[in-house]
């Protein structure tokens, strides 16, 4: 892994835009993410960036741009492919990761395709989970989108930030930032959903 990592960020500037941008995209429309999870690809997005090698306003849009993208191939082959895909012999490995994954879509729809963005697994096969429960893709959309955005600004700039701590950060990233973001994206569901529910409530009286 050091030595794949050591080449990307040795590339020309076009070729790092393109590695990154295709390993981001493949993560969730091709599932390569349980080798190489996307936020590894999008903190070493940042850590080229870092180093002038290329433009961080750049790398963030393409990081976001792959994220989204990638996240509707996904919704796409789980909508035409539905539960033949989950009957494939490298996802039958996780079943049970996978089960967890559908309960957690049917708990909370569109805010498991965001919050998902965020945990490795999930983020990989929640698009697909989407598209075979048949959720309206327009919700899916904008969840997508709101998901893809906050996670590739946020992961670019971590390693945008770090510099040459990329190893360090690609550690700990997945278990540390990932619990903080759900925390704060919980509470801010729960924010949301108490307003939403006063101004019904005062709008009714």
């Amino acid at each position: 892994m050091s030595g794949f990592i050591d080449g990307i960020l040795g590339v020309s500037p076009l070729l790092a835009y393109t590695l990154v941008a295709l390993l981001v995209f493949a993560e969730d429309a091709l599932f390569i993410g349980f080798v190489i999870p996307g936020e590894t690809a999008a903190v070493l997005g940042g850590v080229v960036a870092s180093r002038g090698q290329v433009q961080l306003g750049i790398m963030i849009g393409l990081v976001v741009l792959a994220a989204v993208i990638g996240d509707t191939v996904g919704y796409e082959v789980g909508k035409h492919a539905g539960p033949k895909l989950l009957d494939t012999r490298g996802l039958k490995r996780h079943r049970r990761k996978l089960d967890k994954a559908q309960e957690f879509l049917r708990r909370r729809g569109g805010s498991a395709v965001f919050l998902g963005r965020f945990i490795a697994f999930f983020r990989a096969v929640m698009p697909a989970l989407a598209g075979i429960s048949r959720m309206h893709y327009p919700r899916f959309l904008a969840f997508n989108a709101a998901g893809g955005l906050a996670w590739g600004a946020g992961f670019v700039l971590l390693g945008y930030f770090a510099g040459n701590s990329y190893e360090a950060i690609a550690k700990t990233v997945g278990r540390d930032i990932t619990a903080v973001v759900v925390v704060v994206a919980a509470v801010g569901a729960v924010v949301w959903r108490v307003r939403s529910a006063r101004r019904k409530r005062d709008a009714a009286s």
